[in-house]
């Protein structure tokens, strides 16, 4: 029974794990809440896209997770899919930010519907790659995996 409660629960603790972690980057992009707040940014804040988190965030994972050279297509693999829903984050954020000033609530709503939409197709892809790497590692790459899946950290370093 526990075994058969595990198997169900570990996958679904992953998903909701991932989904908390690419939200990092969806929202960190997508802050609409600071255009309809009135407030000017300051010269000093620059807004980093999705595309350059998520080359950061690859290259923070690589180096924690120890991929090894029989994982490299399958990191690839995964590497594409994050690379490519980065990029339709940043399209539609483009999309959003060229049309803030003009965006009555209702079209605001549906901006956040359509992100909403495009986060659950992007966990759709990217799931399997993820899977077929995760099965592939070894006991030791899947704790820190689960740790940083978790939690966020790897040993007592935060990854941000």
């Amino acid at each position: 029974m526990k075994r058969k409660m595990y198997q169900v629960a570990f996958p679904a603790t992953l998903v909701v794990a991932m989904m908390a972690f690419l939200s990092t980057f969806i929202f960190a992009t997508a802050n609409p809440s600071f255009a309809a707040s009135g407030k000017k940014k300051s010269a000093s804040v620059t807004r980093t896209s999705a595309v350059e988190q998520t080359e950061a965030r690859i290259k923070q994972l690589q180096s924690a997770l120890k991929i090894t050279d029989e994982q490299e297509v399958l990191w690839n693999n995964l590497t594409q899919v994050m690379r490519e829903n980065a990029k339709e984050m940043d399209a539609l954020t483009k999309d959003r930010a060229e049309n803030a000033k003009t965006m009555n609530a209702v079209e605001n709503m549906k901006f956040h519907s359509q992100i909403t939409e495009a986060h659950l197709g992007q966990m759709k892809k990217f799931i399997p790659p993820f899977e077929a790497l995760y099965t592939s590692m070894s006991d030791e790459q899947k704790k820190t995996t689960d740790t940083l899946f978790r939690t966020g950290k790897h040993g007592k370093h935060r990854m941000k």
